[in-house]
């Protein structure tokens, strides 16, 4: 089969299209004809400093993957060939990833494809959607009436927060660069939209609150953003990021705040092999499904490459301020 390998650490140039054997499914997995794959921050990192696995290599990256089911292993209870499915596994070092035309996967992490949306799309959902259901629902424990603030609310991650806040009944304020993606978020339900280049986010955040500050703040940028975000959240509220703090985080105003701190890495049940966990996230993508077959909730692709071109893509996520998503297409739909 064909894949986009990653032949050693380094520039996008690395990503080299080559011919690697078709993997088999062992008695609980699927094999997977990949029909796109989702590119997510996390690969051009991986890609840049190595992965988690430096000792297996060369390596196949992307976690999110959508396809249709080839084969099944012997003791497969839930699937079968024919079916649909999308899914976050490997790609991190130790599993095959999904810069692939084939890839075997657990059938207890795998959902069913939402039957309303393309597999581009579907490609593109579970990370963001994983990691938004995670910090907003468990680590943020976001309540009906409360009121968010999510950074970057136009990219993949926040494009899909803004819409879990707001079937969760809160209000949600969010921060843009662009008025073209004002009317983006806007059009996602954003109910208070920050030009955050032009006007001070925590101010704005505390205007919007009365005074008071948000329930919750969910930072999907990272650095000098996360400490910047502290007097923004009320006291004994919540902030959530999914980047690492800082060494040189001020904690001072979340402590006298009584702020309770959150970090939310959706990638743990594959890096320590916690599969109750990997199960549960499997479950977010089929609740996630029928949301999304029910219009209540949509996936944004903004490019397209073919497999060859993932160098091209991991680029373009380089370059920065994408908004939504990008997949690679791996066959026709």
């Amino acid at each position: 089969m064909k894949a986009a390998l990653m032949t050693a650490a380094g520039n996008s140039g690395v990503l080299q299209l080559q011919e690697v054997p078709q993997p088999t499914p062992k008695s609980t997995e699927l094999l997977i004809r990949l029909v796109a794959a989702g590119v997510n921050p996390i690969d051009t990192k991986l890609r840049h400093r190595g992965t988690f696995y430096p000792q297996q290599m060369p390596a196949i990256l992307g976690c999110d993957g959508a396809g249709i089911v080839e084969k099944v292993g012997a003791d497969v209870r839930n699937f079968r060939p024919g079916d649909a499915v999308y899914f976050c596994y490997g790609g991190l070092g130790a599993h095959q990833g999904n810069y692939a035309e084939y890839n075997v996967v657990d059938e207890r992490f795998v959902a069913r494809k939402p039957s309303s949306i393309t597999f581009a799309e579907a490609a593109a959902a579970p990370l963001v959607l994983i990691t938004a259901w995670e910090a907003l629902y468990e680590r943020g424990r976001l309540e009906p009436r409360e009121k968010v603030l999510i950074h970057a609310g136009a990219g993949g991650v926040g494009h899909v927060a803004i819409q879990l806040a707001k079937l969760k009944g809160a209000g949600v304020a969010t921060t843009v660069s662009s008025q073209e993606k004002a009317n983006f978020v806007k059009q996602l339900g954003a109910d208070e939209i920050i030009f955050y280049q032009q006007t001070d986010f925590v101010q704005a955040a505390l205007n919007w609150t009365n005074g008071e500050g948000v329930d919750l703040a969910f930072d999907t940028v990272g650095g000098e953003t996360f400490d910047k975000t502290f007097p923004a959240v009320r006291m004994y509220g919540d902030i959530v990021t999914i980047l690492e703090p800082p060494a040189n985080t001020n904690w001072k105003i979340a402590r006298n705040r009584n702020l309770r701190i959150s970090l939310e890495l959706m990638l743990t049940p594959m890096l320590q092999g916690i599969t109750e966990s990997s199960q549960h996230q499997a479950e977010i993508l089929a609740q996630s499904a029928t949301w999304m077959d029910e219009g209540k909730l949509k996936i944004h692709v903004s490019h397209k490459f073919s497999l060859a071109e993932a160098a091209k893509a991991h680029q373009l996520i380089e370059n920065g301020s994408i908004t939504g998503k990008i997949v690679l297409l791996i066959a026709d739909e």
